[in-house]
């Protein structure tokens, strides 16, 4: 900036203040609420169906049922919108939770176009396929107890031993053997997922319709749990055998550079998140981004870090529709797509 030119701009800001200085606060409240429409009471019968309890959250006022209001808005435009690619970024937690229901209906009548997750998604839902997890634990349970009894306790899940490492040992290893065999020597980890949902007849299975459904599955972090761990396994007797994440990469940079637009729904953070924000940013950003956490930005974190810290990165377009949601995923995703389905179908 030139120097008249920073002499100027301070006179018009000096000018302007002054004027502002002059309109009493009563008036500037008139004139200011006048543009906002009023605090709507939410009204609820026997009749209310949850769609139209989401429209009156919307005109709620606040706190976050408002925002989940405008969530649900932003989800079903970008269901709408033929343009859209539409990601769906989740940690593994929820998929050891009846939320795995939910993620499988979303993936099934396929309003997500891709998934990208942890490993430890694959786990628990391979594992979920074939034996039970139980319900009825409490954060509060002795541990060292349930390690005696061959009890995980993952938050108030509790994970049979036998049903969770030695099951999942046993169906990986037989997929990665059948890969190889067939020449897969080098497969990305979306190739992989193919596979082990190709291996799943079971209908409650989110790699099963993902597979089922042509929708790819991306995990970054592979080796950060059972299954990559499988695959290391089966490196120790294979070692031309390789899982190349830069082929993911590749499919990725395909995805992004050809979507004319592109929106997410993001629940937690970690690497999921950030690698949909991740690629995102090479194509001017997220047009839309609906996210849900329980996390505080305070300490910086990513979990933490709201929708609009993204678009400082680029990650999200300046023009997104996009709302960040407080709250616990497994209490809001059921509601959420409840409502979606009675807004779509």
């Amino acid at each position: 900036m030139l120097v008249g030119q920073a002499k100027s701009s301070r006179v018009q800001l000096s000018s302007r203040s002054r004027k502002a200085r002059r309109v009493s606060p009563s008036s500037r409240y008139i004139k200011e609420s006048a543009v906002f429409p009023r605090v709507k009471d939410i009204e609820v019968s026997k009749r209310t169906t949850v769609s139209e309890i989401f429209d009156q959250m919307s005109q709620s006022g606040g706190f976050q049922a408002r925002n989940l209001g405008t969530a649900l808005d932003i989800l079903e435009q970008m269901c709408r919108d033929e343009e859209c690619f539409k990601f769906l970024s989740f940690p593994a937690a929820i998929i050891a939770t009846g939320n795995r229901g939910i993620i499988k209906e979303f993936v099934k009548r396929k309003y997500c176009d891709a998934i990208i997750t942890t490993c430890g998604t694959l786990d628990h839902d391979i594992a979920r396929s074939y034996e039970p997890y139980l319900s009825g634990g409490e954060f509060t349970m002795d541990d060292i107890e349930l390690e005696k009894r061959g009890t995980h306790r993952l938050g108030n899940v509790l994970v049979p031993r036998e049903n969770y490492g030695p099951l999942i040992e046993a169906k990986v290893q037989a997929v990665l053997k059948k890969m190889y065999e067939a020449g897969e020597k080098d497969p990305s980890t979306e190739l992989l997922c193919r596979r082990l949902g190709e291996s799943i007849i079971n209908e409650n299975s989110i790699l099963h319709w993902a597979s089922k459904s042509k929708i790819p599955i991306f995990v970054p972090g592979i080796t950060d749990g059972a299954v990559g761990s499988q695959a290391w396994l089966f490196y120790q007797m294979h070692r031309d055998f390789k899982i190349d994440l830069l082929k993911d990469e590749q499919s990725l940079s395909d995805i992004v550079y050809s979507a004319k637009k592109s929106g997410a729904l993001m629940m937690g953070g970690g690497i999921s998140k950030h690698h949909t924000l991740w690629w995102n940013q090479f194509r001017d950003g997220l047009d839309f981004a609906v996210y849900i956490t329980s996390a505080t930005e305070l300490d910086g974190s990513l979990s933490g870090a709201q929708v609009r810290e993204a678009i400082s990165w680029g990650k999200v377009s300046t023009k997104a529709r996009q709302v960040t949601i407080f709250g616990e995923v497994t209490t809001l995703l059921p509601f959420i797509l409840s409502g979606l389905i009675q807004r779509i179908e």
